[in-house]
């Protein structure tokens, strides 16, 4: 398919391209007054999840407001357990909670089967739908999903939590289940993000939120392994980005995945990643408090962001944009990258 802009789409697959594509992890939300408007006049944030046409109006307004060159489908990574039969409710300024969690096996033999997850997600495929026609091939539009460890550990724990002991603990204390409900939700998602595909997404992300409080070797039996899966199910069909928070430590794991594209937090060092995933495409890592800095710093912090990378980059924040980030800070974020040029 032809884009009007493209360039996201090409630096993606590691082409050459005279700037860097920007866009930002949770773009379509709070810090745009035409979001807070809407979502005041709805009960709550699974309606927006669920109303196609409402989803897609603000998958699209920040690509009006700010001019970034992706759009990503407005949506959430918990539709996944709700697929598969574990309903969730999202409590105001609380986050996620679920109601029941899985404790045995025989919780996990209650849920849907992985296949039949996507037959539940059709408003996730209607909104995909609603927004390529209405983005009318302006720029890419990016599907996603939680990493399969991300998804566990709120499957198990209930809702967040600093330490997520009871989802770690069930690692340790029964292997055997963790597994079956990783890959369970694994084989859901990718099942899921085909469809993604099917409807329409340029690009997935995966995105493991919780990824940091796993050890090293959790972390590359319980996480990697399903992240894997998940890749090469999707068969190389479109390009992929991981994005495990905090986890510094699986960065040289990390790049040997089937994966495109490898975003940073604010913490990683872009130099020393460069040596850790060789061949990858880097996307990443202002600090999202940077954005609340005078204009004329975020410029030069952007500039210096951008040289320090030096090629191969889609610009992005270290983590998704805060609810109270200053707009003009945004601007002059996105404005900066839309300005530079590579070297000739």
């Amino acid at each position: 398919m032809m884009y009007d802009n493209d360039l996201f789409l090409r630096a993606a697959r590691g082409e050459q391209v005279d700037r860097p594509p920007v866009w930002l992890m949770r773009q379509a939300g709070r810090i745009l007054p035409q979001y807070r408007a809407l979502r005041a006049k709805l009960s709550g944030f699974k309606e927006l999840v669920s109303t196609p046409d409402l989803a897609a109006e603000v998958t699209i307004q920040p690509v009006d407001e700010l001019g970034v060159d992706a759009a990503i489908i407005f949506s959430d990574i918990l539709v996944i357990p709700e697929a598969l039969g574990l309903d969730y409710n999202m409590v105001e300024k609380v986050g996620p909670r679920f109601p029941e969690v899985i404790k045995s096996m025989a919780d996990v033999e209650k849920l849907r089967p992985a296949a039949d997850a996507p037959g539940h997600l059709g408003y996730v495929y209607d909104a995909l739908d609603a927004t390529k026609k209405a983005l009318n091939n302006r720029v890419p539009l990016i599907g996603f999903a939680g990493a399969p460890w991300t998804i566990f550990a709120y499957m198990v724990e209930g809702g967040g939590s600093k330490t997520f002991s009871k989802a770690r603990a069930m690692l340790y204390k029964d292997p055997a289940l963790s597994h079956a409900l990783l890959e369970r939700i694994a084989r859901a998602t990718a099942a899921y993000l085909k469809g993604k595909i099917e409807h329409g997404a340029d690009l997935i992300q995966l995105f493991d939120s919780w990824a940091g409080v796993l050890p090293r070797a959790h972390y590359e039996e319980f996480s990697l392994r399903y992240i894997r899966l998940i890749i090469d199910e999707l068969g190389g069909k479109v390009p992929v980005t991981v994005f495990a928070k905090d986890a510094r430590h699986a960065l040289p794991k990390i790049g040997e995945l089937p994966c495109d594209v490898v975003q940073l937090d604010w913490i990683a060092d872009p130099v020393q990643a460069r040596t850790q995933v060789q061949g990858k495409v880097l996307q990443g890592n202002l600090d999202p408090v940077q954005l609340y800095a005078p204009q004329e710093e975020i410029v030069a912090a952007t500039t210096k962001m951008i040289n320090t990378f030096g090629g191969r980059h889609i610009v992005n924040l270290g983590h998704g944009v805060y609810p109270d980030t200053p707009l003009d800070g945004v601007r002059a974020f996105v404005d900066t990258v839309k300005a530079h040029r590579y070297p000739a």
